[in-house]
């Protein structure tokens, strides 16, 4: 249990429709080139769950999923980003979504480098699907400052993502979208104190 993280559940948000997301054939979305001047630090503060997930009332065949639970990442005392879990019936499986709201300014680069860490910790993928993974990942996730949200759904095809509610790119790989959701969803998640947030059971009503 990480005594550098700390966790809250927060009032429900609007919910999204997953079929209201168009989806994305294409695979990288290309940015312009980080700085890179904080790298060092910015990767120990966000090498752990990291990088994307929203919608509505009852699980169904267009994928309309329910708000579950909520909880902060925190690194070294400071808030990273706000993580919230909106699922079926079984919150670890698909279709659910994920949104992560930033709290600080993060490159993109550094998002799919840690995510690619914390996948490499859970045994989930060989080298040579690590760094296609990696590659596929840097050239989707955008640079975001405090308030930027990337939501990432995972279906059974595969991920999608939108960036500010508005469509960023897919991964159509089952495999790469169960290894990228176990990040905050495994058992063996390096933060099982998000976990468990994130994992809480909505009250009925």
């Amino acid at each position: 249990m990480s005594s550098s993280s700390s966790f809250r559940t927060v009032m429900a948000e609007r919910p999204i429709q997953l079929d209201s997301i168009q989806r994305q054939p294409g695979t990288l979305v290309r940015k312009g080139p980080s700085s890179g001047l904080r790298r060092r630090l910015l990767l120990a503060l966000i090498a752990a769950p990291l990088s994307a997930f929203a919608v509505g009332e009852t699980a169904g065949q267009r994928g309309e999923l329910r708000r579950w639970g909520s909880g902060e990442f925190r690194r070294f005392g400071f808030l990273v980003y706000e993580a919230t879990l909106w699922a079926a019936d079984d919150p670890v499986r698909p279709p659910l979504a994920l949104k992560l709201t930033y709290r600080r300014n993060i490159d993109g680069e550094l998002i799919a480098e840690a995510s690619i860490k914390e996948i490499r910790k859970l045994g989930m993928a060989d080298k040579a699907t690590l760094n296609r993974w990696g590659e596929l990942m840097t050239g989707l996730f955008p640079d975001v400052k405090p308030g930027d949200s990337i939501v990432g759904h995972y279906l059974p095809e595969g991920a999608r993502f939108t960036f500010n509610e508005q469509p960023l790119g897919s991964i159509d790989d089952p495999a790469f979208a169960r290894a990228f959701f176990a990040i905050w969803l495994d058992p063996n998640t390096s933060e099982p104190d998000l976990r468990a947030a994130l994992l809480t059971r909505p009250t009925a009503g």
